[in-house]
């Protein structure tokens, strides 16, 4: 009987797993990119591109699957086929061509902020100097195409026109003393939200 009215009754749905359909880095490589007033690119063989501006020149040698095409003052990037790979390089490589053209018209900036009793900055020609509370100085030289420039002793900024190199020595220069979770001593990205935790108190 109850078999029967269970078969009788209204079944339920079944669950089913939704696919979220993920617009990631292949629909970013459709889209064309504008040249802006004053930067010149150039296209070799293989796909090594050269973008001039006002802030200097950059060269880099992008995948050679994907096809890029100079219309005018836009650029166009198209990939061979729809594969997965294909795909990421596609938006990857669109993603790159509009980064030079940023870096060479506009320039990239990271800021910095030194935090902590005692701890400070100071330049010196390419030299940045960071008393961090060790028993040493911490010295790092600028390296080549980037600058670093303090406001004060406690707020640094790292620029260039290469976006991937400017946020890698500015990731360098917070390795040498990360921001810890207490009191949030140490250097942290200027819009860098520190996660801060309680410290143990003793009893009373």
């Amino acid at each position: 009987m109850h078999a029967a009215e269970n078969r009788e009754g209204p079944r339920k749905r079944p669950f089913r797993k939704f696919k979220f359909r993920r617009y990631g880095m292949s629909r970013i490589g459709r889209l064309p990119i504008t040249i802006p007033a004053g930067v010149t690119v150039e296209i070799a063989d293989n796909n090594e591109v050269t973008v001039k501006g006002s802030k200097g020149t950059l060269v880099k040698s992008l995948p050679v699957e994907m096809e890029i095409k100079k219309d005018g003052e836009t650029l166009t990037v198209s990939r061979p086929s729809d594969l997965k790979r294909m795909k990421s390089l596609h938006g990857l490589t669109r993603t790159l061509i509009n980064n030079m053209i940023i870096g060479v018209s506009e320039g990239y900036t990271k800021v910095l902020e030194v935090n902590g009793v005692g701890y400070r900055a100071a330049k010196a020609g390419k030299k940045l100097t960071l008393s961090l509370g060790y028993s040493h100085p911490v010295e790092m030289e600028d390296p080549e195409g980037l600058e670093t420039v303090l406001e004060g002793q406690n707020k640094i900024t790292v620029s260039g026109i290469d976006k991937e190199k400017v946020g890698q020595y500015a990731a360098e220069i917070r390795d040498k003393r990360r921001p810890e979770p207490y009191k949030g001593k140490g250097i942290k990205y200027a819009d860098e939200v520190i996660r801060r935790k309680v410290g143990k108190t003793g009893k009373k």
